[in-house]
């Protein structure tokens, strides 16, 4: 019954909140999303849906209050952690920094000046408020170059530029996404792409899960994460030094710190994006499968701020990889989806599927289309390696 129960106010309801929501139902919460897509799958599995702007940080502190809602827990979006962290700073509510706090890591800008503070490895990037700032820009700064808004993530708006005509293209796009007034132009990091999820308890990171990033047809939204990473122990304890640095500097309270790095071939890991919410696409499920450690409830946990000090900090169990079934290069947008197809080699190494396609679907932007997520389990590195490679020629999206 609602009325014995805790509420918990979670800003989200996408297929990427489920593993939240059920945790948190676990932990004993009465669970309310909320958001503007009415077709978020998550919503059917909480407990009450309003739906609103979770990017309105205002509306949220009204849903907040008019819920009588005794935590608040961000979604996997940084709009939904902005707006989370200013409703709990704003009544008082536990597991969160201040809102200051988290611009100074979800905002590109703050997070790069906080880099060079601190002697973290960071892109070269210059802010552009203007056309003449982008000149500027354009002319100090080493080809190619990656134009960015400051304030979104999935790959929304980012452009790899090789020349100054690009560049403005790529300017142009980038100004017409971002709510704010500025973006941010940095010098590209060649080398191979990784996240790095940490739990930050008392200052240090108590886990840490690393994993190596697949990119298909869109090259600045992850299509795939396989475990365990390719990433060496000392890169791996640098990133542990530069979570603890910034912990330090900003008082981060426990809880989350999610990186994304680029691993230079010296081994040096350059961080391009970080947060302090949950990453999309059940990467927390993906977590908990691959170490046996139940991530989304830590999580849950350390947003309404119980102690999560009981955290283990086991690597990876096995070889496994998370997949995001994705148009392919060969499907125009217009396209009809018919179905999804696993060849028969892969079969045995499906753990999980989580499709949501409909026979029917209209595809109106491959870069962004998603029918589903896969997990699968290897018997060897080798095994891994190799059907990563191949992975989207083994599950296939099929049109008509």
């Amino acid at each position: 019954m609602e009325s014995f129960r805790k509420k918990l106010l979670i800003l989200g309801g996408s297929h990427a909140e489920i593993p939240l929501i059920q945790a948190a139902q676990a932990l004993g919460w009465y669970v309310i999303t909320t958001g503007n897509n009415r077709d978020g799958l998550g919503h059917p599995y909480a407990d009450k849906t309003v739906f609103a702007n979770y990017s309105d940080k205002d509306a949220m502190l009204e849903l907040a209050r008019a819920e009588g809602v005794q935590a608040v827990c961000s979604g996997c979006n940084d709009f939904a952690l902005l707006s989370t962290v200013y409703v709990c700073e704003k009544l008082g509510l536990p597991g969160h920094d201040s809102y200051a706090t988290s611009l100074e890591i979800h905002h590109k800008d703050k997070y790069r000046a906080l880099a060079t503070r601190l002697g973290i490895p960071t892109p070269r990037a210059l802010v552009v408020r203007n056309c003449a700032d982008f000149d500027a820009a354009i002319a100090n700064l080493t080809f190619p170059i990656i134009v960015k808004p400051v304030d979104l993530t999935g790959g929304k708006g980012i452009h790899r530029a090789a020349n100054p005509e690009e560049a403005r293209e790529a300017y142009k796009d980038a100004c017409s996404r971002t709510r704010q007034d500025h973006i941010v132009v940095e010098e590209f990091v060649q080398g191979t792409n990784h996240g790095f999820s940490a739990m930050l308890v008392k200052g240090k990171v108590a886990f840490a899960f690393a994993d190596n990033e697949q990119y298909f047809v869109n090259k600045y939204l992850v299509s795939g994460a396989n475990s365990p990473s390719t990433s060496g122990s000392e890169t791996l304890a640098k990133l542990r030094d530069y979570s603890e640095r910034i912990v330090r500097e900003l008082h981060l309270i426990d809880g989350i710190l999610h990186i994304q790095y680029i691993e230079k071939p010296d081994g040096t890991p350059v961080i391009i994006e970080i947060c302090r919410r949950p990453p999309g696409d059940l990467y927390i499920k993906f977590v908990k499968y691959a170490t046996g450690i139940d991530y989304p409830k830590f999580i849950v946990m350390a947003e309404t701020g119980e102690d999560i000090s009981g955290i283990a900090d086991v690597p990876t169990q096995g070889y496994w990889l998370r997949h995001c079934i994705m148009a392919g290069p060969d499907i125009a947008n217009g396209s009809t989806v018919r179905d999804v197809t696993f060849a028969p080699e892969i079969q045995g190494n499906i753990v999980e599927k989580f499709l949501w396609n409909k026979p029917g679907d209209v595809i109106t932007d491959k870069l962004t289309y998603k029918a589903g997520i896969v997990f699968f389990k290897f018997e060897s590195l080798a095994e891994m390696q190799n059907k990563t490679a191949r992975m989207t020629d083994l599950v296939k999206i099929v049109t008509r």
